[in-house]
């Protein structure tokens, strides 16, 4: 009889397990973890901190964090596809103080546009051609390709370390100084950037081969998908990305500084993709991650900023965060024999 009723319990422990394990995959997935801890630190913070939960202050929060929204919108897409960029902030600064350069030395603006938006998609294109055809895993690519880049923009096409944008540029100037109302066109502009990678991915043919090629890109080839064509093309928009990005940029401050280029602002786009909750195996994710991820560390870096935190205090904290993200990643979304395939990161 004591047999019995302790097989009952075992089978109703194992139950009640089995429920808080399903209920636990259903509601308590990254993205809304991530979500949860932004709105307590944004809470936190408003009450702790002078001057945080102002209006100005939330403004220039949305508008500092709308670029690395933009950047995290490529490298999501390359992400997914089962890559990484580390080239994105190299392609930002050099092709738009390419832009910038080539309005000072009295090109047109539609040619200087044209001529940064050609250096911007060569490099894409050369990443993806490297990745796809030559598979050389894309940490290694991109990494190379971003140092070439920045070294051929210094000592070949760029005349100075900070490029200015020419006075009287008209529109062109508002795409990063302008408003509608109170709302700087940079938040304008991230918010329609997401509204329209959004519809890419889960509305289109081309973005559903990019989920395919990123969740098993061997069983993608086999049911027809050009594998390696959409590749080259999801590293050639990440390229494409950056230098909008970059434009904003160079429009917001009347200037694009390449020195940007040592900065850690791409582990701050990488911690934006991991930390929103797409997984690194490739094939998973959505721009709302990506959304959740810049909520997260834009709210972290207003508040560190307001306490006057030392810079190299901010980084290590990041790099923390960074790591605990890339640890929770692995144990989310595990690498098997059929994830792990010549090309991933």
């Amino acid at each position: 009889m004591a047999v019995q009723r302790s097989d009952q319990n075992s089978v109703a422990g194992s139950r009640i397990k089995q429920f808080i394990k399903s209920l636990n995959a259903a509601w308590f997935t990254q993205e809304r973890i991530v979500f949860a801890i932004a709105f307590i630190l944004f809470a936190a913070f408003s009450v702790s901190l002078n001057g945080f939960f102002s209006v100005d202050n939330l403004i220039n929060l949305m508008r500092n964090v709308s670029v690395l929204g933009i950047l995290g919108i490529g490298m999501a897409i390359v992400v997914i596809g089962r890559g990484i960029d580390l080239s994105m902030i190299a392609v930002m600064a050099v092709s738009s103080a390419w832009t910038l350069q080539l309005m000072q030395n009295g090109h047109s603006l539609g040619l200087a546009l044209l001529g940064g938006l050609v250096c911007a998609l060569s490099i894409g294109v050369i990443n993806g051609l490297l990745i796809a055809f030559v598979e050389i895993p894309a940490l290694f690519a991109t990494l190379a390709t971003g140092i070439f880049l920045y070294g051929v923009g210094k000592s070949t096409l760029l005349d100075l370390d900070v490029i200015y944008l020419p006075e009287n540029l008209g529109w062109f100037e508002e795409i990063g100084k302008g408003r509608i109302g109170p709302v700087p066109m940079a938040i304008i502009l991230c918010g329609v950037a997401m509204l329209a990678a959004y519809l890419f991915l889960s509305k289109t043919r081309f973005g559903r081969f990019i989920y395919g090629t990123g969740d098993n890109p061997l069983a993608a080839r086999i049911t027809g998908i050009p594998v390696r064509v959409i590749i080259t093309a999801q590293y050639t928009l990440a390229s494409f990305i950056g230098f909008f990005a970059g434009i904003i940029v160079s429009t917001a401050v009347s200037a694009m500084n390449t020195r940007i280029f040592h900065s850690t602002m791409i582990y701050d786009v990488i911690l934006v993709v991991v930390l929103g909750g797409i997984g690194l195996s490739g094939g998973k994710g959505s721009i709302r991650n990506v959304i959740v991820g810049t909520l997260l560390i834009g709210t972290l870096l207003n508040g560190m900023t307001i306490m006057d935190m030392q810079y190299t205090m901010q980084n290590l904290i990041k790099s923390l965060i960074l790591l605990g993200a890339i640890i929770l990643d692995s144990f989310l979304h595990p690498r098997n024999e059929e994830t792990a395939q010549q090309g991933d990161i």
